[in-house]
């Protein structure tokens, strides 16, 4: 992990952020913010920069006819980052005060700080970012996209993809104290002003814990029954672990990731609900005891249905991991088939937008096997065009106002 250690304010830390994702590839998550910063410095430091790359291809619209030439990419993100202020209502004085200051610090920076200066005082008043088009997903994602769902499908996710999105949760079934939401018809509860969640009722108590609605529709799928010993391989961060084990399972949760697993262990102590937990790689591990009645797996992916929560990736990938990834995926689920028991159930889903990670799949899986059959999802609630002409379920972001974008299909064995 890569540390930020530029001058200890929000600007200069979302700055440096910026720096190491577009300029080194770092992941948001993989950006160590400096010890310096203010628990509130951090968070805003943490959510500027997550907003300009949510927003990026706006901003650089509103740069371009002001600028001759692209300056250094230091020196672009400081401008990106005082566009993006500027269009949250900051100040202008600030804003460009402040960034002419950022520019002044670096070394290689110090010498365009009038350059900083021209360009955010030509800035035009009233900048509105939500009127410009939505940007687009980069081309080797949105080809295959269009290809799948239609050019307007495509637009209406990226519009959402542009958009900060609402936190959801998943209650315990014996839930006391929930924070006020939509209850969505999944069950799912959609926070529109979260504030801080470890200050929301009922989380001390463990009456619920954060999940997206989209990820929780793969255990709703699932139709756990209580005392049905249940596998949740690649497990980690751990939600549908909580809802297997909240559903009266036997559950025992597979990861590769020890430090991953920590938070698993964290929340199954906050909720007071239990799960066998194992660190091993799913594809050498081998179950000590009998053969499991339900299989869920969670397979490793291209978490290309996630931009909305994680607007780095378009800037991190390029689709060169993607073969590998469907190759890891094919034998993650062969290996899961050969632990269900004779008429059990495997629900294979991946957060990914990419049919080759998903219906493709799926189809693979049924040549591979003979006998395999696809269970139909039998959820009132859930609308029949969500439902692939094969049996699965393609959760898109734009759906019920913004979820994340997932594939699902229950498998049984014969």
């Amino acid at each position: 992990m890569k540390a930020v250690t530029e001058n200890v304010t929000a600007r200069s830390a979302a700055v440096g952020v910026l720096n190491a994702v577009l300029g080194e590839g770092e992941m948001l998550s993989q950006v160590v913010l400096p010890d310096g910063l203010s628990g509130p410095d951090r968070a805003r430091a943490e959510r500027l920069a997550t907003q300009v790359l949510r927003q990026l291809d706006r901003i650089d619209r509103v740069l371009k006819p002001l600028l001759r030439k692209a300056p250094p990419l230091a020196v672009l993100n400081i401008l990106r980052l005082a566009v993006y202020e500027r269009a949250e209502g900051a100040a202008a004085h600030g804003v460009v005060n402040e960034a002419v200051s950022l520019a002044r610090r670096g070394k290689r920076t110090t010498h365009l700080s009038g350059l900083v200066n021209a360009v955010l005082r030509a800035l035009p008043e009233g900048v509105d970012l939500a009127a410009l088009p939505a940007p687009q997903m980069p081309r080797w994602l949105r080809q295959p996209m269009v290809h799948a769902y239609g050019r307007e499908a495509v637009s209406a996710i990226e519009a959402v993809q542009a958009q900060v999105p609402a936190v959801d949760i998943t209650p315990k079934a014996a839930a006391v104290a929930v924070p006020e939401g939509e209850r969505l018809p999944s069950g799912s509860i959609r926070l529109a002003t979260p504030g801080q969640i470890t200050q929301l009722p009922g989380y001390d108590a463990g009456d619920w814990w954060v999940q997206d609605a989209a990820a929780a529709i793969a255990v709703r799928l699932m139709a756990v029954q209580p005392g049905e010993t249940v596998l949740d391989v690649c497990a980690a961060p751990g939600g549908k672990t909580l809802q297997l084990a909240d559903a009266g399972a036997a559950v025992t949760a597979l990861d590769i990731s020890a430090p991953r697993m920590v938070r698993v262990e964290e929340n199954l102590t906050r909720t007071g609900l239990t799960a066998q937990l194992v660190v091993a790689d799913a594809l050498h591990w081998t179950p000590p005891d009998a053969q499991f009645d339900a299989i869920l797996l969670d397979a490793p992916c291209s978490a290309t249905g996630t931009l909305r929560r994680h607007p780095d990736l378009p800037f991190i990938k390029d689709g060169s991991e993607l073969a590998g990834l469907v190759e890891l995926q094919a034998a993650l689920l062969d290996r899961a088939l050969g632990w269900l028991k004779p008429g059990g159930r495997l629900v294979y889903c991946t957060c990914s937008l990419l049919p080759a990670e998903g219906e493709d799949q799926l189809a693979a899986a049924l040549l591979r096997h003979p006998g395999l059959a696809v269970v139909p999802p039998a959820l009132p609630w859930l609308p029949p065009e969500w439902v692939t002409p094969q049996g699965g379920v393609r959760l898109r972001p734009d759906y019920w106002g913004g979820m994340d974008g997932f594939f699902i299909a229950t498998l049984t064995a014969p």
